[in-house]
């Protein structure tokens, strides 16, 4: 693919991800968590660097719109902590799948992250930074019971 076919490409993924996250962003005000135009652009391009940082090519719109639509009504993340929640989500998500090998699908992972977010983490990002593959799978499962030895 040619240099100006690929830029082409990037603005129309980035134009559809967009369009999603401001769907999302209606949504949410009811919650009380709205992003920024900038913020919105900011966490786009967070993403797009750290899919290089994995070395990852994506194809659509990416996983923000649906880790967006799947906290934007938690009661786990604060108001002013939203968009830093949201950016750090992202880098666990690739994160996730990098060491798992892609076991999950994109949407199963999400999922997974939210059970264990609303569930053992009791919304710690920290938690959610320190825990093995296997207990998203659990979560994912709904397997509550877990080993300190994991």
């Amino acid at each position: 693919m040619d240099e100006p076919a690929r830029k082409n490409l990037i603005l129309q993924q980035r134009t559809a991800q967009l369009a999603q996250m401001r769907k999302t962003n209606e949504l949410a005000y009811a919650y009380g968590n709205v992003l920024s135009e900038a913020q919105l652009l900011s966490l786009i391009n967070a993403e797009a660097q750290t899919q290089r940082d994995y070395g990852r090519l994506e194809f659509g719109e990416g996983i923000l719109p649906r880790l967006m639509y799947a906290f934007f009504d938690s009661p786990l993340i604060a108001k002013h902590d939203y968009y830093n929640t949201l950016g750090t989500l992202q880098e666990l998500f690739y994160a996730y799948h990098d060491e798992m090998n892609d076991s999950l699908t994109d949407d199963e992972l999400v999922e997974a992250m939210h059970k264990l977010f609303h569930g053992r983490a009791e919304g710690s990002l920290e938690y959610m930074e320190n825990i093995s593959p296997i207990h998203l799978i659990r979560a994912l499962n709904d397997e509550e019971a877990e080993d300190e030895d994991d």
